[in-house]
């Protein structure tokens, strides 16, 4: 049997859908399965059995982007059953020209406020008429060993401003636990301006036990160092959801999105703090009000209080 499957195209979001992922692979565990999504995503899922072929969906750089993604669609070939995880019409489009009898784009089954780990999962459940339960979140990497206890701080956030923590606040934290942890700075490439503030701070209080890892890993590497985590601090972001891959402690800050529906899944080692202010969660880039006190609220001290919870 072969089976095609577009995975989302942000990193957290395709961690999020592993769980419905395992349960396709259970159900059919001889199946030979292509995946599609972005460079990012795609990294996610290196290791994993059944995935006899891996595609980036390069698309967007195209000039005439439908026409590639017909294209894309053809060189798939036929296949016995298609699974999009993804609702944009780009998706839906590409899923026309896919040769099967079975084709589904996901959907939202219920308006009701539920974890995207049980929404993915319910929508294969529907489509395939199953009654799989919602597992764990997998990835087929080995944590990287380290000498000591290791605290990683991850001030990034690709989705947009709104979500990122202060490097400020960030580097109070770390600059607390310099003691007991060595630190750790991840970021994309993106954010090693973020990352540069925080270090410098950590400069300035006489710290030399960090590194500073933004815009220096691979995707394989950031979620082989993070797995290897003795306490992770993080904005809701790709990183976040393999720190819960992973079941590393983790606090979690959340601002203008909903941790009802991306907070960590299954992770009994994972704390959210966030000041669930009446403007949150506003689910916008940047703060439509200006203020931004969603995040600008919390405080090192917040975080530090936090982990009175792990003891």
């Amino acid at each position: 049997m072969k089976i095609f499957i577009e995975i989302p195209s942000w990193l957290g979001d395709a961690i999020m859908a592993t769980p419905a992922i395992q349960n396709i692979i259970k159900t059919y565990p001889q199946a030979k399965i292509t995946i599609l999504g972005s460079f990012v995503s795609t990294q996610a899922f290196v290791g994993y059995p059944n995935i006899e072929k891996v595609i980036v969906d390069d698309t967007k750089k195209e000039k005439n982007r439908y026409k590639a993604l017909i294209s894309l669609a053809k060189s798939i070939g036929k296949v016995d059953l298609a699974i999009s995880f993804r609702r944009s019409f780009s998706s839906k489009f590409m899923m026309f020209f896919i040769k099967s009898k079975k084709k589904f784009n996901y959907k939202r089954l219920t308006k009701k406020e539920i974890h995207l780990c049980i929404r993915y999962n319910d929508f294969v459940n529907k489509v395939l008429d199953l009654q799989n339960k919602v597992g764990d979140l997998k990835l087929y990497f080995e944590a990287f060993k380290y000498n000591k206890p290791t605290l990683g701080i991850n001030p990034g956030a690709t989705y947009g401003s709104a979500k990122r923590w202060y490097p400020e606040e960030f580097a109070k934290v770390a600059i607390n636990l310099a003691f007991k942890y060595d630190i750790v700075i991840f970021g994309g490439p993106t954010e090693t301006d973020i990352a540069k503030d925080i270090e410098n701070e950590l400069i300035k209080q006489g710290i030399s036990n960090y590194q500073n890892l933004a815009g220096k890993t691979t995707i394989s590497e950031l979620i082989e160092k993070i797995a290897g985590l003795s306490l992770f601090i993080t904005n809701d972001s790709g990183p976040m959801h393999v720190a819960a891959a992973y079941k590393v402690k983790t606090v979690a800050i959340f601002g203008p999105t909903k941790f009802t529906e991306t907070n960590q899944w299954n992770n009994p080692k994972g704390i959210i703090v966030t000041k669930n202010l009446d403007c949150a969660p506003c689910m916008k880039r940047v703060c439509p009000l200006k203020h931004h006190n969603c995040m600008k609220e919390i405080k090192a001290n917040d975080v530090l209080k936090s982990l009175s919870n792990f003891e």
